[in-house]
């Protein structure tokens, strides 16, 4: 991927703080999503499918593929803000290419464009078969706004 490894961290402390801010991401806990990979600009998350992850066809629901590149785009804004900022989404688009099924799904989100308020981001979504098959099945783009969080830290 070629937006790998190109930004430099203005918080160099950036993987302490988003594995504090991770204890606090209920949302995230209850679906089962975990974070895998951490860098400047990039973040991979990971979810183990569920029946509870999936529709009344046996597919991954859109909402769960939404929230996982969500998650995935927002942390990798994150990463590269100061300290006592923090990123909420702006806007958040997800094209779906073919329905998720069983095994894990894999989104690897990275930063674009980082600005001073506004961060654009994509993200790639991939379904990994039980038997290793991975499948693109959704594309995302989002812009996460960046915010002061004061004493929120």
């Amino acid at each position: 991927m070629i937006y790998r490894n190109i930004f430099k961290a203005a918080n160099h402390h950036f993987k302490d703080v988003i594995l504090h801010k991770l204890e606090r991401q209920h949302f995230m806990k209850h679906l089962g999503i975990q974070l895998t990979c951490i860098e400047a600009g990039f973040v991979e998350a990971q979810l183990s499918v569920a029946i509870n992850h999936k529709q009344q066809n046996d597919f991954v629901h859109g909402g769960v593929t939404a929230t996982i590149a969500d998650i995935a785009m927002g942390f990798a804004a994150f990463t590269l803000l100061e300290k006592g900022r923090g990123v909420v989404t702006s806007k958040l688009d997800i094209t779906y290419l073919k329905p998720g099924g069983e095994g894990t799904l894999v989104a690897e989100g990275y930063v674009i464009k980082p600005g001073r308020i506004l961060y654009y981001c994509e993200c790639d979504i991939m379904s990994i078969s039980t038997d290793g098959n991975r499948d693109l099945i959704a594309r995302g783009s989002s812009t996460m706004c960046a915010i002061d969080l004061n004493d929120q830290e």
